[in-house]
Formats: structure tokens, C-alpha cells, sequence
């Protein structure tokens, strides 16, 4: 067997061990990374006139440019042609290292888009513009305006992946010369990389600068633990020497025997990774076995096993420390069989098996696909990054808030995965912890929305159950179901959630228009006019409805709707408006209708009456503070952007907020028929005593109602009685003095009331 060196890989390597291994490639020093000649030099891959265009992009970022510093006291210049380097290691194409030499002209220098693109190309310009912060624009907090700028650069990422490379690129470079920036703000920095750039690095397959970016982040985030395990690790390099020589020696003996061709190298844990192992399995540095490794890299795919066979029959492996990544890529594609073998001395030591092709996806992620186009493994890695950047369109679609987005691609952004099959056997990936719920929307959203059911290895579970790797995963849909807000808090999947939010928004948003649109009927009535027809195919009134909706200060009539039922507009200033609109056109109130529509109401203004029959939705609300049921006289709160605030008409918070706010309440009644029950707050003094729970719960019961919630005080549980409050679910009044009643009878139970807000005065 031939034992080569692999010039194209960049690995951590075991200095001064005897290893025979491949030298990484020699990283430029500062000024040579500054200097635009050194740059030209690894550009030989371009064209001639492709060359030419990215002089004129340094000569233009140059004059740009002119009279800036770092804050090292260099040229700012030399910033932008060391990010470029780095772009052209990845073998990127003219408009990216252009766009890498300009990334700052637009945000530091006054540069419009336009003039970028009259100079060097529409393509060139929007790449350097899915760079630029939105620093111009106003945001209320340094955060917001912080994820709209993280928004705006991952959309131009979805679109053209070139985006983040030269952003990784620049971020890279900015974590490798920070020696001479304040430690605060280092350290502001070092989080955010740690936070966003590093997982986004991970997720896209780039591993090398993935390891780089978590390195130096921790450097910096916290200089004297990164420098007490650096120096633990140097000294433990020392003590493993003669063990890691040995090893090789027996790998590559043993390897002479067998026909595959290999190239062999060490692998060492970075300071981070096993800082993070210590903190997470609570184990001291001598305790972390796992610090060193080896790769092995074949050159047909059927080799990587028979690597693994010889590797078997030479050491024994650990059970249950054997992983195939080439059944299985991970979601960022990543390809590699993982064994754990037993050194010589005993030692757990880790072989990582791979072709050539994986080997260069596995450091070079989407960036393989540039520097060898038509490899097959590149490609598939291409796809794979394609269909996360694909996702991250799909959550922006449903989401416009800057701050939840960039909390669905963190959700996203996860480094472990389990792997789950479908019936029909089709493998997905899913983050660790995903649930069946978290399945049905990676199917489709229908599949997720319509879901009520889910059956795992044939077995039904609960949706909130965790999936585990090798489980067939199957989904019961029903065409009336609707996702469950409760869904929130267990899914993992940022689709999922945003899926889910998306949803629920809408919902709520139809729920309110239909109220808006009642009580603006009502209101209207009390006018002696009818509602005029939202049809759009009468013009007439679809005229009408726009002047309204431009008066009011709304883009569409749905909005306004909207609006009104939110109550953030007043239903009766609204309806006087529409009447006087319909009297310009010569219609006259009705007689009828107005005689039916007034009423007196206390002082309340005339918004019309809404009627519960418990079919409301998000748009409508009961308090909590009073517990109004069926029976009970009500009154609503149109609270600006909370829809409909149900009140009892004794309710000291309801009186306080009339008193404040008397023109957003309206009247409300009580439908004939009701569809759901409703939760009444119960007190109750018990004979302390065993049993005495279940009593009260058979008298509930037999009382043909529900108990919701217990809530018992600790210092009540000490005494010979106990005091309880609970929630119970009611029909009305009458039922409710039914379970009163009937509590009453029980042996365990002194006393039960319901429990009623203190009147404002009493």
C-alpha cells in the first residue's frame, strides 16, 4: 500500500508525533493577505478578462476606500482584498471576488447601488448589497435593526449563496486580526460569530472555517480558559507521542496486506470542542478520552467498508460508537464512516473513514461545488444547501417580524439530527428532539396543518412525543383539523413554527374581520341604514368601501374590518362616517331600522350588541379576572389591538377601564343556544383528611361538569382544613349552582362559593 500525502486538506495535525500526514496549506501572512499582487497570484484560475474586471473593482475599492484605517492601524484596503483571498481559496468566480473586494463600499463609503451597477454589472451590485447592514434606516433598538440587517443578508443568501461565503469570508478574516479591538466589543462580536456565523458555516458543510470561527470565538469570549486548555492540550501532545506512533505503524502494517490505497492523517479535537464536551458531561480535561483521532481517506466508496473491516480486525471496537454517515449524510451533507476503536493501551480512539469526494465536502461544503463543478458529491452538497436556503424563503413568506425570523433560522441552525423514515421508506432528517408534528410539516404544510394523529413503528404516540433515529414515522390527517396553538411549545423545526404562527395569525386575522364586520353592521343600524354589499363585483360599493377604508386610514377593506374588530377603530365613528357617505348618494335612513337599532345601554356609546353563542375565536375573549358564564350580565372591552374583552358588568377591572376609557366598550348578550361550556372560578374550605380530593372530584362529576385547574396554598395544607381554588367548566349560572349544590353535600367539603371580583367601592 502507498501511503500519500493529501495536499488539498486542511486539517489539525499532531506537530512534532511522527505522524505522517498532509501539511495544511501554508496560511498567508497579514501583509502578503494585504497585498492585491498576492491576491492575483491565487487567482490563476480566472480567465484574462475576468481578471481585468476584478482589477477594476480594487482599483475602485481602493479610491473608495482612500484614508480609512483599522483599527490596527492598517490600510483599510487591506480588509477587503484579504476577504477576497479567502474567497479565491474556494475558488469562487469573478463577480464573488469582486463583490468580496467592494462589501464595504456601499455601507462605509456612500456608494449607491446604482452606481455599482453602471460600473461593474447588476449581478456584482446585488451580491454587495446582500452584504450592506441597513444602518441608514431607523429601528427602535440596536437588536431589531441587528436582525433585520440578519434577515436581509440570509434572504440574498436563499437567493445566491455566494452571499454568505464572502460574508464567512469576511467574518473570518475580521476573527483573525481583532487582537487590536476593544475587549467589549471583541467580545460582542466573538458571541454573535458564535451565535449565527459558526452554525450557519456548519449548516452549509463548511467545516473548516466552521472549527476556525468557534476557536476564535472562544479566544476572545474567554481568553483565560481558552488559554488554560491550550496549554493542557500541549503537554498532553507530549504524553500521547509514542501511543500515536504506534498506532500509525500498526494501521499502516496492517493496511499493507489488504488492496485498498489510503491516505492517513491525524485529527485533533479543537480547544472549543472539547471545552464544550467538559461543560456539558461535567468532566474534568484528563477525563476527556477522545482528544485525538485519525482519518483515513480511500478512493472508491466500496473501500471506505473494507477500511472498516481491516480496522476491526485489528482493534475492537466500543458497541454502540459506530456511526455511517454515508447511508446517512447529515443534513449538511457531511459523509464519513465514525468508528471508536481500543488503542493498545486501552484508550477509546476514534477512525473517521472517507472517500476523496466526501473528504473535500466534508471541509469545503457549498463551497465544493465551485472548486470541483462536476464532482457528484459537490453537487449533492450544492442541493442539500439549496433546500435549507429554499426553507428560509418558505419562513419569511410567513413571517415579517425580523426577530422571530431570525429565531426560526437559530431553530434551524442545529447540529445534530435524527434520522426517521417514512412508510414508504424515504428518509428525512430532523433535529434532535422533533416530533411527529415537526414530521408532518417537513412532508408538507397540508400534511402538518390537517394533522390529528400519529402512529410511530406502527405503535400510536402522542404528537409531543420525541423521534428517534430508525423510527417509520406515519401521520393521521383529518380535512377539519387545524394546527393546535399548544403545537408551539414542543415543535424544534423553524418551518414547523413558522407554519404553525402563520396559521394561527391568519386565523385570528378572519376572526376579527367577521366581528369588524358585525359590528359594524350594528353600529350602522342604529344609523337606520343597512351594511352596503362587500361583493367586489358591485363597483358601486366597492367604490364606497375604498374611500372609507383611504378616511380611515386603512390600505384595504379588510383591513379596516380588521381593525374594527381589533379595536383600534370605534365601530360607531366608523358607521357615522359610512352613513354620511351613503347620504351623499341620496340613500335615506329607515324608519324601522332605526327605531330597532337604538337602544339605551347605561352611558355606553351606540356600537351595537355582539352575541356569544361560543363560536368566538381568537378575535373574542373572556376575562380572567371575572370568569363571566352564560347567565351573567356583560359587557365588552374593545381593547386597541385585543379584539373583544368579555367583562361581568360587576367587575372591578371592568368598571376601572370604563371609567378610563368609556368610548371602547360595547354591549354584549348571551346567545339562546350555546355551543361549548365555560370555566367558573370555585373556592372551596375542606376537612383536611385522606380522600378528601377525590370527593370533591366524584361530587364534580356527578354534577355532570369538569374540573380545569386545582390550585391549593401551601400554608392552608397544614391545618385541620384546607382551602382550594379551582376552575370548572359550566353550561351557565343554573348549572353552575347544580355543582354548587351538589359539592355541598359532600362530607370533605365545609364551604363552596363562587368566586367573584371585588366590586370598585365595597
Amino acid at each position: 500500500m502507498g501511503l500519500r500525502s493529501f495536499a488539498a486538506a486542511k486539517l489539525p495535525t499532531f506537530s512534532g508525533l511522527g505522524l505522517r500526514h498532509a501539511a495544511p496549506d501554508a496560511e498567508p501572512s497579514l501583509a502578503e493577505a494585504a497585498s492585491f499582487d498576492a491576491l492575483l497570484g491565487r487567482l490563476t484560475y480566472l480567465a484574462k478578462a475576468d481578471l481585468k474586471h476584478v482589477r477594476e473593482a480594487y482599483k475602485f475599492a481602493d479610491e473608495a476606500h482612500l484614508g480609512q484605517m483599522r483599527a490596527s492601524g492598517e490600510p483599510y484596503i487591506t480588509h477587503p482584498i484579504a476577504v477576497a483571498g479567502i474567497c479565491a481559496e474556494w475558488r469562487l468566480d469573478a463577480q464573488a471576488i469582486m463583490a468580496a473586494l467592494m462589501h464595504d463600499a456601499m455601507e462605509d463609503c456612500g456608494i449607491t447601488k446604482t452606481e455599482l451597477i453602471e460600473r461593474f454589472g447588476s449581478p456584482t451590485a446585488e451580491l454587495v448589497d446582500g452584504l450592506t447592514k441597513l444602518d441608514k434606516l431607523q429601528f427602535s433598538t440596536k437588536e431589531e435593526s441587528q436582525a433585520e440587517s440578519f434577515r436581509k443578508m440570509l434572504l440574498a443568501m436563499a437567493r445566491d449563496v455566494r452571499v454568505i461565503l464572502i460574508k464567512l469570508a469576511d467574518r473570518l478574516h475580521n476573527m483573525r486580526t481583532m487582537e487590536s479591538m476593544a475587549a467589549h466589543k471583541a467580545q460582542r462580536i466573538a458571541r454573535e460569530t458564535l451565535d449565527i456565523y459558526a452554525p450557519i458555516a456548519h449548516r452549509l458543510g463548511l467545516n473548516q472555517i466552521y472549527r476556525e470561527l468557534q476557536e476564535l470565538s472562544f479566544k476572545y469570549s474567554h481568553p483565560w480558559r481558552h488559554a488554560a486548555l491550550s496549554k493542557a492540550v500541549m503537554r498532553a501532545r507530549g504524553n500521547r507521542r509514542d501511543l500515536v506512533a504506534r498506532i500509525e505503524k500498526e494501521v499502516v502494517k496492517a493496511f499493507d496486506a489488504s488492496p485498498v490505497k489510503l491516505q492517513i492523517y491525524g485529527r485533533e479535537k479543537t480547544v472549543y470542542s472539547i471545552y464544550t464536551k467538559m461543560r456539558e458531561k461535567r468532566l474534568s480535561f484528563a477525563q476527556v478520552s477522545d482528544i485525538f483521532g485519525f482519518r483515513l481517506v480511500v478512493g472508491q466508496l466500496y473501500d471506505c467498508y473494507i477500511a472498516l473491516g481491516v480496522l476491526h480486525q485489528l482493534y475492537k471496537p466500543q458497541p454502540r460508537r459506530f456511526k455511517d454517515y454515508i447511508a446517512l449524510p447529515k443534513p449538511n451533507g457531511y459523509q464519513s464512516l465514525h468508528t471508536t476503536l481500543l488503542s493498545p493501551l486501552g484508550t477509546p480512539v476514534e477512525f473517521q473513514i472517507r472517500t476523496e469526494a466526501q473528504h473535500l465536502v466534508a471541509e469545503k461544503g457549498v463551497a465544493a461545488h465551485w472548486m470541483y463543478k462536476s464532482d457528484e458529491a459537490a453537487s449533492g452538497m450544492q442541493q442539500l444547501g439549496a433546500n435549507w436556503l429554499q426553507s428560509l424563503i418558505d419562513i419569511q413568506d410567513e413571517t415579517r417580524d425580523a426577530n422571530e425570523f431570525l429565531e426560526h433560522v437559530k431553530i434551524d441552525l442545529f447540529p445534530d439530527a435524527v434520522y426517521v423514515f417514512t412508510p414508504k421508506s424515504k428518509i428525512m432528517a430532523l433535529p434532535k428532539g422533533a416530533t411527529p408534528v415537526d414530521f408532518a410539516y417537513a412532508i408538507h404544510s397540508d400534511v402538518g396543518d390537517h394533522c390529528v394523529a400519529a402512529k410511530v413503528n406502527g405503535e400510536p404516540v402522542p404528537l409531543r412525543m420525541p423521534l428517534h433515529s430508525g423510527d417509520v414515522v406515519e401521520v393521521v390527517t383529518a380535512e377539519s383539523a387545524r394546527p393546535n396553538p399548544a403545537w408551539l411549545s414542543f415543535v424544534r423545526t423553524g418551518r414547523a413554527r413558522s407554519k404553525i404562527r402563520h396559521f394561527l395569525k391568519n386565523l385570528e386575522q378572519e376572526e376579527s374581520r367577521g366581528l369588524g364586520e358585525k359590528m359594524l353592521a350594528q353600529a350602522l343600524r342604529a344609523e337606520g341604514l343597512g351594511l352596503p354589499s362587500l361583493d367586489d363585483d358591485d363597483e358601486a360599493a366597492a367604490q364606497l368601501w375604498q374611500s372609507l377604508a383611504r378616511w380611515a386610514g386603512n390600505r384595504t377593506v379588510d383591513e379596516l374590518l380588521v381593525d374594527v374588530g381589533l379595536g383600534r377603530k370605534i365601530a360607531t365613528i366608523v358607521a357615522k362616517k359610512l352613513a354620511r357617505m351613503l347620504a351623499e348618494q341620496g340613500q335615506k335612513p329607515d324608519a324601522v331600522m332605526l327605531s330597532m337599532g337604538r337602544f339605551a345601554a347605561d352611558d355606553a356609546p351606540a356600537h351595537g350588541e355582539v352575541t356569544l353563542d361560543g363560536s368566538e375565536g381568537a378575535s373574542v375573549r373572556l376575562a380572567s379576572c371575572c370568569r363571566p358564564i352564560p347567565g351573567d350580565e356583560v359587557k365588552g372591552y374593545l381593547g386597541r389591538g385585543e379584539g373583544l374583552v368579555v367583562h361581568t358588568a360587576e367587575c372591578s377591572t371592568g368598571k376601572r377601564l370604563f371609567q378610563r376609557d368609556p368610548d371602547h366598550w360595547i354591549a354584549v348578550s348571551w346567545g339562546e343556544e350555546l355551543s361549548r361550556n365555560y370555566e367558573a372560578a370555585v373556592g372551596m374550605l375542606l376537612r383536611s383528611g385522606k380522600g378528601m380530593l377525590a370527593q370533591v372530584a366524584t361530587a364534580v362529576s356527578i354534577a355532570e361538569a369538569d374540573i380545569t385547574h386545582i390550585a391549593m396554598s401551601e400554608e392552608s395544607q397544614e391545618g385541620e382544613s384546607v382551602e382550594m381554588n379551582l376552575l370548572i367548566a359550566v353550561r351557565d349560572r343554573l348549572h353552575l349552582a347544580d355543582v354548587l349544590r351538589t359539592v355541598k353535600r359532600s362530607p370533605a367539603v365545609i364551604k363552596a362559593w363562587r368566586v367573584k371580583p371585588s366590586v370598585v367601592g365595597s
